[in-house]
């Protein structure tokens, strides 16, 4: 479980190819690696991976984590190379403080950017998701975006654009997360709030009776 607050931001230094539909990711980090456990799970860009590696390359510290053909196919994995910047966030200990919201690094699907609006010392940014996830999404809900928990501003559907909904980004977490730098077209790892997803389930479960 992660509580979608990033504590580092990391850079993709090398992607192999292990076999058909599997790839071994190294990933840069500030963690000091003699603190990281082979097994432990680490949340990239919102993705719940498994370290198989860790150590130093160069002074630089690192870990690895092997991503299979479900991890590319539903998440933005399959499009990670050499340079791109990810959100790290470790696994979640008893008794650590829960900042943000439970996450749990199973991404349910792909949101798309579609508009930033730079203020002064925020910014605005509005997501299309995908329409069989934008009934788990409500105003002042959690959601997490490449593993950042966040509240949900507006919730809105267009003709035009589908399903959409935004967030504002408060200065901190343009600093030290990979949104800074978003622009319009990315495309970000989406997990929706857990109660919203149970809640939802109960509902769908008691229509039938």
């Amino acid at each position: 479980m992660f509580t979608g607050i990033v504590s580092d931001l990391g850079e993709i230094i090398e992607v192999q190819e292990k076999a058909e539909n599997l790839r071994r990711i190294s990933i840069g980090c500030s963690y000091n690696p003699d603190s990281i456990d082979i097994g432990a799970s680490i949340a990239c860009s919102g993705t719940c991976l498994t370290v198989v590696e860790r150590g130093l390359k160069g002074n630089r510290a690192f870990f690895a984590v092997d991503a299979a053909a479900e991890t590319l196919r539903l998440t933005t994995a399959g499009t990670w190379r050499h340079g791109i910047k990810l959100n790290l966030e470790r696994a979640l200990r008893l008794g650590d403080e829960l900042g943000g919201h439970m996450v749990s690094g199973h991404v349910d699907g792909v949101a798309e950017l579609i508009a930033r609006d730079d203020f002064l010392d925020s910014s605005g940014l509005t997501f299309r998701v995908p329409a069989a996830l934008a009934r788990f999404i409500a105003p002042k809900g959690s959601v997490a975006l490449d593993g950042i928990s966040l509240t949900v501003n507006e919730v809105m559907v267009s003709k035009d654009l589908g399903d959409t909904f935004s967030v504002l980004i408060i200065p901190h977490t343009l600093k030290v997360t990979t949104f800074g730098a978003l622009q319009v077209g990315a495309r970000v790892n989406l997990e929706v709030d857990q109660m919203a997803r149970y809640a939802a389930r109960l509902l769908d479960t008691a229509k039938q009776h």
